[in-house]
């Protein structure tokens, strides 16, 4: 189970591990230098004896030498080679201090030797001078960067700590599906995800904090985890579904808790979808299943339809919702294009995401033909209220009362800003508001 946290890798793994490569061969240098010191006291010490004569000159020799030696070595400072000044580069991936401390017993003329051997070896001493890069076309922030290093998207897919990272991963899922969940749900929620094959990353959104209780499912430590208390879906959505973070999946299905999967089959449903043209959609809801608008209700007649008859007075154009281009928000599947349009048009604090089915429109064009509802694979709309109950009692109303409350008046402020953005768009670029189709 993936869940947010520390990151086990240490900063310093990069660094650590040229210093150790470094090292390793400056051992070797300095073994080398080592032997080949040794080498020469062997071959002195086979040397023939002298005649006393010419034994006493060398020992005078020796003698005025050491001592001749003494003073001139007196006469300028010690050399050390931590005082050296190398860049930091160089300095962050070989430890002079530790190599002097190992190495004690060897001169510094001999340590200066291992230096130039590794600068004929090609280990550069100096840094490279800074190369001004500046690509406008690249990330916002990330101008400096060169493009090939600039990795833009990522994805939900979990990797090993060990091994190649291009074995990480037998198999890509394609496809997203989210649920937003509290550990009373649990029974549906496994119930659900059992549905789900190999092909889907499972993404659960903990509102009741509970997380380590699902590992009693197979399943669970395939899925990533994440909780934050008190939440709603498209808080969550808004925060952890960026659509750059989704890039790998052709479509994200974001979800109830309190749906009844038994008689839907994912996969179908993805091949009906594509046939269809459909970019944003949603599985029928059964005649059990708490029904709000007749648009969303099963037919027995179609594999999708994309339009519906309300009541009169509801639909100002059979084109527009909620007779036609709209899905409901409780099981709704995008397709990635259609998913980063949406994305953007969430709200940061309108955080129940009602009004936004009404919306979604805008995303797609024809609408009233790339939304729809899928017939031939339905579920059943539980209406089990498990998040408005996580609300606070005040003011004498129920929990689940200020949640609702709270529904309608962010359905006013989503609709206001809308208009709002819409009227400020045609009026700075000089569009009639009477004649425009988005009013």
């Amino acid at each position: 189970m993936l869940q947010i946290g520390l990151d086990y890798c240490d900063k310093d793994y990069t660094s650590s591990v040229a210093k150790e490569s470094s090292l390793n061969y400056i051992d070797n240098l300095i073994t080398n230098q080592t032997v080949q010191n040794n080498m020469g006291t062997n071959i002195r010490s086979g040397i023939g004896r002298r005649s006393s004569n010419e034994t006493l000159r060398i020992i005078v020799t020796t003698f005025i030498s050491i001592v001749f030696g003494f003073f001139l070595g007196v006469s300028f400072p010690t050399i050390s080679l931590t005082k050296i000044n190398l860049p930091s580069t160089l300095l962050s991936s070989i430890d002079l201090g530790y190599i002097e401390d190992k190495y004690s017993g060897l001169s510094s003329q001999a340590l200066l030797n291992v230096w130039s051997s590794l600068r004929n070896k090609g280990i550069s001493l100096h840094e490279p001078e800074d190369t001004k890069i500046w690509v406008p076309t690249n990330p916002r922030g990330a101008e400096t960067l060169p493009p090939g290093i600039v990795t833009s998207e990522s994805d939900l897919y979990l990797r090993r700590l060990y091994g190649t990272p291009s074995e990480d991963l037998i198999i890509k899922p394609r496809y997203l599906v989210t649920f937003t969940v509290g550990y009373e749900q649990k029974d549906n929620i496994d119930k659900a995800v059992k549905k789900f094959s190999e092909n889907f990353s499972v993404l659960l959104f903990h509102y009741d904090g509970r997380t380590s209780e699902w590992n009693e499912f197979e399943w669970s430590n395939r899925a990533i985890h994440v909780s934050v208390p008190k939440q709603t879906k498209w808080w969550y959505a808004k925060r952890f579904l960026h659509p750059d973070i989704l890039a790998p999946y052709d479509y994200i299905f974001i979800w109830d808790e309190d749906l009844g999967l038994e008689d839907f089959d994912p996969e179908r449903y993805i091949s009906l979808i594509k046939k269809h043209g459909l970019e944003i959609s949603q599985p029928g809801l059964s005649a059990n299943s708490g029904l709000t608008w007749q648009m969303t209700r099963k037919r027995d007649d179609s594999e999708v339809h994309k339009d519906a008859e309300e009541r009169d007075g509801w639909c100002t154009d059979p084109h527009l919702p909620p007779c036609a281009a709209f899905v409901e928000i409780m099981a709704p599947v995008f397709s990635r294009n259609a998913w980063r349009c949406v994305w953007h048009m969430i709200q940061n604090d309108l955080v129940h995401g009602w009004g936004l089915d009404f919306a979604l429109r805008r995303c797609v064009e024809p609408a009233h033909e790339k939304i729809g509802v899928v017939d031939a694979q339905w579920v059943v709309h539980q209406t089990v209220p498990s998040l408005g109950n996580q609300g606070q009692a005040e003011n004498g109303k129920a929990a689940w009362e200020g949640v609702r409350e709270r529904c309608k008046k962010e359905w006013q402020t989503f609709q206001i800003r809308m208009t709002l953005a819409e009227r400020a768009y045609l009026k700075a670029n000089g569009i009639d508001q009477i004649n425009s189709t988005n009013s």
